[in-house]
């Protein structure tokens, strides 16, 4: 069976963010087809679409390697992502479904419960999750494409704190999503921005020794 190209996108995608492949490391199509399992095919498609999302370069006599963002595009990433968030939650207000809202809700109680007993590693995930959510919820396949790309650039380039008040950080959540299931677009936009305004504080540039970003995981949800 034929494996598609967008699902070893996908695993090349999370190699990279899990530091599996350093940056400026080559990716030889012989080497990813054996790693996955694959034919050549599957794998050249993925790295021109990886080329596209900015986490592989091609250079002359090495052919594709990990990409190596600078500083400034990864500060640039992130205030897009703060632009971009309040943006998806009006649009969410507006075009969310039944099914939406009641995955959001779901996951803002999973939240405060798991906030209220410091259980930190269900809440990386969880906050993921909502926001992949609330993105899909905006009913426009662009801007969720766009979301979900910055998430994961950002969680390759930065680690983040986690809250030091996690339950208020999710109580932030749930009024972002009563806004939301109320339709009422400006207040779900202000309260996005200014969650996304505290969680960027807690966003740390990871470095090398060269200045650039490390091989360790980082979370992409708050």
């Amino acid at each position: 069976m034929r494996i598609p190209a967008h699902a070893v996108c996908t695993a090349i995608r999370d190699d990279i963010v899990a530091g599996v492949f350093e940056r400026g490391a080559r990716l030889t199509e012989e080497l990813l087809a054996r790693r996955y399992g694959v034919s050549r095919v599957p794998v050249r498609e993925a790295l021109r679409t990886l080329e596209s999302e900015g986490f592989v370069v091609t250079r002359r006599h090495a052919g594709a390697c990990v990409a190596e963002p600078t500083e400034q595009e990864a500060g640039d990433l992130l205030e897009m992502r703060t632009l971009l968030e309040p943006l998806g939650a009006a649009r969410a207000a507006q075009r969310r479904t039944d099914a939406h809202l009641k995955v959001l809700r779901g996951l803002v109680r999973l939240g405060q419960e798991r906030a209220r007993r410091g259980e930190g590693e269900d809440l990386r995930a969880l906050g993921g999750w909502f926001h992949d959510t609330l993105a899909q919820a905006a009913g426009s396949p662009a801007l969720t494409a766009l979301l979900t790309q910055l998430r994961h650039k950002i969680a390759w380039m930065y680690a983040v704190e986690t809250p030091a008040r996690p339950v208020e950080s999710w109580a932030e959540h749930g009024a972002i999503v009563d806004a939301v299931a109320r339709g009422d677009a400006d207040r779900a936009r202000a309260l996005a921005a200014a969650h996304m305004t505290r969680a960027v504080a807690a966003h740390r540039l990871r470095r090398t020794a060269g200045g650039g970003v490390p091989r360790e995981r980082a979370w992409s949800g708050r």
